[in-house]
């Protein structure tokens, strides 16, 4: 999917570059664990606190991320590169499984991720429950650049079978909108003409 330049300046592919080794913040299970701290959870009632695992932390509370759990890493990477203008942060895989973060390279001061994580048989904390997905209603949203963005990007969902709405004119503050399916199920909506760039910009800029 070739977005308008300004909106994805079209980076090198996330799945050819070679990335840091990273962990997937999967709360609740090992995939949670950094590589270099000696202990993942501390007695509440005493006990050493193990090592910061990084130098740099946000200066204020920040949303960073939405976490998915998926059947398959790597098609969903696929498909997430191939459709939206994500790329490949960083991967990783430990003893319960695979992590992978991805977004935007030019959100560096605010960086907000879609993480997912695939856990090897047996290894889900959460095995026994459904494997819930976002729709009908719940939705990741992208806010493209023009029309011809959402057309494009229907064609491409159209191509490979994902598509679930096409095109579509909706009332304000809804705009002009299409949905597809990830490979997990999941409901992406594509908007243009939505507001929330422009209202984000005018109460907060």
């Amino acid at each position: 999917m070739v977005l308008s330049r300004a909106c994805h300046p079209g980076p090198e592919s996330a799945l050819t570059r070679t990335t840091k080794e990273a962990p997937c913040p999967f709360e609740f299970s090992r995939l949670h664990r950094h590589p270099s701290s000696g202990s993942v959870t501390t007695d509440p009632t005493g006990g050493d606190v193990p090592p910061n695992t990084y130098s740099t932390h946000p200066p204020t509370a920040r949303w960073t991320h939405v976490a998915l759990r998926v059947n398959n890493i790597d098609a969903t990477i696929e498909w997430y590169t191939t459709h939206t203008p994500l790329t490949l942060l960083a991967r990783r895989e430990d003893p319960d499984g695979y992590g992978a973060w991805l977004g935007h390279r030019d959100n560096v001061d605010h960086p907000f991720l879609l993480v997912v994580s695939q856990f090897f048989e047996g290894h889900d904390p959460f095995g026994d429950s459904p494997h819930a997905v976002l729709g009908p209603f719940a939705h990741l949203g992208i806010e493209l650049c023009s029309r011809e963005d959402i057309d494009e990007a229907a064609a491409t969902a159209e191509a490979d079978g994902s598509l679930a709405m096409p095109p579509t004119q909706m009332p304000p503050p809804i705009g002009y909108i299409c949905m597809a399916k990830d490979p997990d199920g999941n409901t992406i909506e594509f908007s243009y003409d939505q507001g929330i760039y422009a209202t984000v910009q005018e109460v907060w800029g």
